[in-house]
């Protein structure tokens, strides 16, 4: 099953991805897909309540806009360095154990929206990466047990301001957070809908040139221990993403550094998962 939000910004509507290609409105089933729907088995739920009622929903127009295809995340974990080369561009060494910072969930916005360069930045950054979401409460959850645990896969593009990650005093959350640096989507994928999701295609463009090109066979940490790992340090809540990391060719690796600016169109993609178009913008004055 493939989840998806529509709407403005504020009004937005659970939809899902049929497998003709439809969306369709999903609200007479359920308000949104949140930590409630998904900690009372909302997807099983969904699917059951579609075999008798899809060809009555609504379809939505494709003119609409969509938004991340979850609401009221109460947190995003994101993983560092978790890509050899990656770590080798960015100039640091290959963890012995999960790189772990966290990333506001203020910072969600729809797959296509604008991304805002925030005041007095200089540094704008890309990272395609592949999001796992979590299904149901997880605390010292074992690698065996882990991926019971998620409800899906969204490709999530962690915008980075590098000049407040590593150049400003603290965590690296601060070049992490601004407004709209968490574009989810556009469809959260349901887990049995992906075979193996450490053999996954991804790439990022920007302005048509392909900047980033792997496949998720590359973590160092896997799927299943990252769940394991971050259960025993923190509860994971339904709904909650972690952000597995990035490949390498993100701008801060290159020689000089390639950073975005206003204009600048990134593009990207996760085999099975979508793909999503943002354009770059000033922070409105």
């Amino acid at each position: 099953m493939k989840l998806a939000r529509y709407g403005a910004i504020g009004q937005e509507k659970p939809a899902v991805l049929t497998k003709n290609g439809d969306l369709i409105d999903v609200s007479a089933f359920t308000s949104d897909f949140d930590q409630n729907f998904f900690e009372n088995d909302g997807m099983h739920n969904l699917e059951q309540w579609l075999s008798e009622h899809e060809n009555s929903c609504t379809i939505v127009s494709s003119d609409e806009r969509l938004a991340a295809p979850l609401s009221q995340v109460s947190k995003i974990i994101c993983v560092g360095l978790n890509y050899s080369k990656h770590a080798y561009e960015s100039g640091m060494t290959l963890p012995k154990e999960p790189v772990l910072f966290f990333k506001a969930s203020s910072a969600i916005c729809g797959p296509n929206d604008q991304i805002t360069i925030p005041k007095n930045a200089t540094k704008l950054d890309w990272e395609v990466e592949l999001g796992v979401v979590i299904g149901k409460k997880a605390t010292y959850v074992s690698k065996a047990d882990a991926f019971s645990h998620i409800a899906g896969y969204v490709l999530h593009n962690d915008y980075s301001e590098r000049a407040f990650q590593l150049e400003r005093e603290g965590q690296w959350v601060k070049g992490k957070s601004h407004d709209t640096f968490a574009p989810l989507g556009p469809y959260l994928v349901g887990r049995d809908e992906i075979v193996d999701p450490h053999k996954l295609d991804l790439w990022l463009k920007v302005n048509g040139e392909r900047l980033q090109d792997s496949n998720t066979s590359d973590l160092v940490f896997k799927i299943d221990e990252l769940v394991s790992y971050i259960s025993s340090f923190m509860t994971l809540l339904p709904g909650d993403v972690i952000s597995t990391g990035t490949p390498s060719g993100v701008g801060l690796g290159f020689d000089p550094p390639k950073y975005l600016k206003a204009g600048d169109v990134v593009e990207l993609g996760i085999e099975g998962l979508g793909e999503a178009r943002q354009e770059i913008i000033n922070y409105p004055e």
